[in-house]
C-alpha cells in the first residue's frame, strides 16, 4: 500500500523565494557541526533566547536498546498496563468478548475503535478522569479475515459499515486504584463518535456556505461525522479537539476537470482512494456528491463531559489535512492554536481567537471568530505568520474567494498565494506555556530535491525529519513574527550521508527517524513519538528530547513499540505519575494480513489478530515518570 503523504499536491512545492547553496550552508555551519548541536545566542528583548545555562540531563531512566520484536519494552522499573484493546466493550460487562471473525456495525458502535492516534485526558478529581481518544483509519488488511491488501475487490457492505463504527472517536471514565488504571465500564460518560452516527454541527465563517451544501443538507449546517482524526488537542475549558486528517482517501470517482470542485479536489488529493465506501454509500462518492469532500478536513470539537452534546467542526481553523490541535493562552488572553498540515510541502498554522478566553464565563464558541494565520519561514531566523483574511492581499474575488468562507474551505490554496514556506511533512506543533517556545514536528520529506531545500528543510530526500523549534517573543503566542531554530536533523549521526544533527551526548539507542507527535510532561520537558523509525531498521518508539543547556539536542529512547507499529497520542497525568500511549496498528508491514501478521500484539494469541491498544505506563515506586 502506498503511504499517501508521498503524493504531493502543492504546486508550490519549489517557488522562487528558495534560499538555496552557500547562503543556507553558511547559517546552517553557524548553527550545527557534525555530531552535534551548538545552542544559539541570539535573545529577546526579554532576554528569553535559543540558548541556556548549563545544565545535566532532567532525565534520570535507563535508556533502552534500539531493536525490533513482538514486544514492547521500556526502562526497567517501569510497566504498562494494556488499557483499552480494539473490540473492547465500553457499555455493558455483561457482554461477550470480542469475537474478529464475527464482527458486526451494531457491535462496533459498543466497542473501543480501531488505530488509536491522539490521546487527551480530562481529570475529573486526583483518581478519576476521561480518556478521549481518536480512531484514525481502518486497516482493512488486518481487521478481516480473508480480504488483501490495497483497494479490496471482495470487501462488502457490512465490512464498510464495520470499518465506520470503528472510526472517529472513544471517551472513557477511567479509575485509578493502586496506582493503576482501569476504564470504567458503562460509565455514563462513556461514548462513541463516528463518521455516520454522529451529527455535527458546522459552525464559524464557512458555515452555511453554498460549497457545503449537499442533497442530505441543503442547509451546508450539519455534518454527518468525522474521520480520520489523527492527533488533536484538550482546550483550557475542557473539551477535545478532534483533527481531521487523510479523509480524501475516503472518497471515490473523479470529477471532470471542468467542474467547479475539480481544482480544489486536486489540491486536497482527491486521486486515489484506499477504501471502498464510496461504493456502498453514496456521500463518499464524488461524482454523486461533489461538495461532501469539503465537509471534512477541520478541526471538530466535543465535550467530553456531556455524552448528549453535539460536536462543532469550527471552520474558522481552516480546511486542510489536519495534524494536531494544541491550544496556549496569549498574554492579552487570546487563545491560540498551532496545527500542522501533514501533506509532503504543505504548511503550518496557528489560530489565534478574536475574544479573550474567561475561566469565569468561559464562551463556548470562542473558536468561531479570530485569525488563523500561516507560517512563512526566512532564512533569517525568523517566522512571520500571515493572516489568511479575505479581501487582504491576493485573497480577493479575482484569485476566486468571494468570502471567507472561501478562504476557509480553500485555506491550502490560500496560503499558497500567501507565499508560505512548504515544509517536510508538519505533523504535531506542541506550545508550552511557560517557556513561550513551540516544537514542531517534521516527519519527512523524500521527495524534496536539492534545488528545493531552504533554511527551514535544509536536506533534500529528507527520510527522517526534524524538529523546529519557535519561540514566541516575550512569550506572547498572538505575535505575528517569532524566532525559530532547528532543534535536530533526526536520522543516524555516524552516517554522515544523512546529515543528522545531535547533541554530541546522544547514544547509539537514543537518535530516532520520524517524529510525528510531541508531549510537554508536567516538567516542562519534550517527548517525541515517532511514525517512520522503522525504515532506520528498529521499531517505532517513544523518546525524551533534551531542549535546554548543554544537554540540548540529545535524544534518550523510552519506549519501543512492537513490529509494525506506530506509537501516537503521548499524554501525561497532571501529576507526571501517569503516561498514556496508543500504539496503532500493530503487526503491520510488507504481506501482513489478518491471518499472517508481522505480530500479534498485545494479546499474543494465534486465534487473535493484533489489536491497536492504549498503555498506561507508570513506575513501580510510584514516582513521576523520567526522573
Amino acid at each position: 500500500m502506498f503511504d499517501p503523504d508521498d503524493i504531493p499536491s502543492n504546486p508550490c512545492a519549489n517557488p522562487g523565494r528558495r534560499v538555496i547553496g552557500d547562503l543556507i550552508e553558511a547559517r546552517l555551519s553557524r548553527r550545527t557541526f557534525l555530531g552535534g548541536v551548538l545552542s544559539v545566542a541570539g535573545a529577546f528583548a526579554t532576554g528569553q533566547g535559543f540558548a541556556a545555562e548549563k545544565s545535566a540531563s532532567r532525565f534520570t531512566f535507563q535508556e533502552i536498546a534500539r531493536g525490533s520484536d513482538s514486544r514492547h519494552h521500556l526502562p526497567e522499573g517501569y510497566v504498562a498496563d494494556v488499557l483499552l484493546k480494539w473490540g473492547d466493550h465500553l457499555f455493558d460487562t455483561r457482554s461477550e468478548a470480542f469475537d474478529p471473525y464475527q464482527q458486526s456495525e451494531a457491535e462496533q458502535l459498543q466497542r473501543f475503535g480501531f488505530n488509536n492516534d491522539y490521546i487527551g485526558f480530562l481529570p475529573l478529581d486526583e483518581n478519576r478522569g476521561l480518556l478521549c481518544v481518536n480512531h484514525e483509519y481502518p486497516s482493512t488488511h488486518l481487521m478481516f479475515p480473508g480480504i488483501a491488501k490495497g483497494f479490496p475487490q471482495s470487501i462488502k457492505a457490512e465490512h464498510v459499515m464495520v470499518e465506520m463504527a470503528a472510526l472517529g472517536g472513544s471517551i472513557v471514565e477511567l479509575r485509578r486504584e493502586g496506582g493503576q488504571w482501569k476504564p470504567v465500564i458503562g460509565s455514563r460518560y462513556n461514548r462513541r463518535i463516528t463518521p455516520h452516527k454522529t451529527p455535527m454541527k458546522i459552525s464559524g465563517p464557512a458555515a452555511g456556505h453554498e460549497r457545503l451544501k449537499t442533497s442530505s443538507d441543503p442547509s451546508g449546517t450539519l455534518a454527518s461525522g468525522t474521520m480520520n482524526n489523527c492527533a488533536g488537542g484538550m482546550t483550557p475549558w475542557g473539551t477535545w479537539l478532534m483533527a481531521e486528517e487523510n479523509f480524501n482517501l475516503h472518497f471515490l470517482g473523479k470529477l471532470p476537470s471542468d467542474h467547479p470542485e475539480a481544482a480544489s479536489h486536486e489540491r486536497y488529493g482527491l486521486s486515489s482512494t484506499l477504501f471502498a465506501w464510496g461504493l456502498f454509500v453514496d456521500r463518499f462518492n464524488v461524482e454523486k456528491e461533489p461538495r461532501e469532500p469539503n465537509r471534512y478536513g477541520w478541526i471538530v470539537e466535543v465535550d467530553p463531559k456531556d455524552p448528549t452534546s453535539m460536536p462543532r467542526k469550527r471552520t474558522a481553523l481552516g480546511r486542510f489535512k489536519h495534524e494536531g490541535g494544541e491550544t496556549v493562552i496569549a498574554s492579552d488572553g487570546r487563545i491560540v492554536v498551532y496545527m500542522g498540515d501533514d501533506q509532503r510541502f504543505d504548511y503550518v498554522y496557528k489560530f489565534v481567537s478574536e475574544n479573550v478566553y474567561r475561566e469565569d464565563a468561559p464562551d463556548s464558541d470562542l473558536l468561531d471568530k479570530g485569525t488563523l494565520y500561516v507560517a512563512r519561514f526566512g532564512e533569517d531566523g525568523y517566522v512571520d505568520w500571515l493572516p489568511l483574511e479575505f479581501g487582504q492581499g491576493p485573497l480577493v474575488s479575482a484569485n476566486g474567494f468571494e468570502s471567507q468562507g472561501d478562504v476557509l474551505i480553500e485555506t491550502r490554496r490560500a496560503a499558497d498565494l500567501l507565499g508560505a514556506t512548504p515544509m517536510d511533512r508538519p505533523e504535531d506543533v506542541q506550545p508550552h506555556q511557560e517557556s513561550g517556545r513551540v516544537w514542531v514536528m517534521l516527519t519527512n520529506n523524500n521527495k524534496r530535491t536539492d534545488e528545493q531545500v531552504d533554511a527551514a528543510n535544509p536536506r533534500a530526500n529528507n527520510t527522517t525529519g526534524h524538529i523546529i523549534e519557535i519561540v514566541e517573543p516575550g512569550g506572547d503566542f498572538a505575535a505575528t513574527r517569532s524566532r525559530w531554530e532547528i532543534l535536530v536533523k533526526c536520522g543516524d549521526p555516524s552516517n554522515p550521508s544523512v546529515q543528522a544533527s545531535w547533541n554530541h551526548a546522544t547514544s547509539a539507542n537514543g537518535w530516532f527517524g520520524s517524529p510525528d507527535n510531541g508531549a510537554i510532561d508536567p516538567m516542562g520537558r519534550l517527548w517525541v513519538a515517532t511514525d517512520g523509525n522503522e525504515k532506520t531498521g528498529a521499531a517505532d518508539g517513544l523518546w525524551a528530547m533534551e531542549t535546554e543547556g548543554d544537554a540540548r539536542g540529545t535524544g534518550r529512547a523510552f519506549f519501543r513499540a512492537p513490529v509494525g507499529a506506530e506509537v501516537c497520542g503521548p499524554q501525561f497525568t497532571p501529576d507526571g505519575k501517569s503516561l498514556f500511549l496508543a500504539v496503532q496498528h500493530p503487526g503491520d508491514g510488507n504481506g501482513a494480513t489478518f491471518e499472517n501478521p508481522s505480530c500479534r500484539w498485545p494479546d499474543n494469541n494465534e486465534q487473535m489478530p493484533p489489536r491497536p491498544s492504549v498503555v498506561a505506563i507508570r513506575r513501580l515506586d510510584g514516582d513521576p515518570i523520567g526522573t
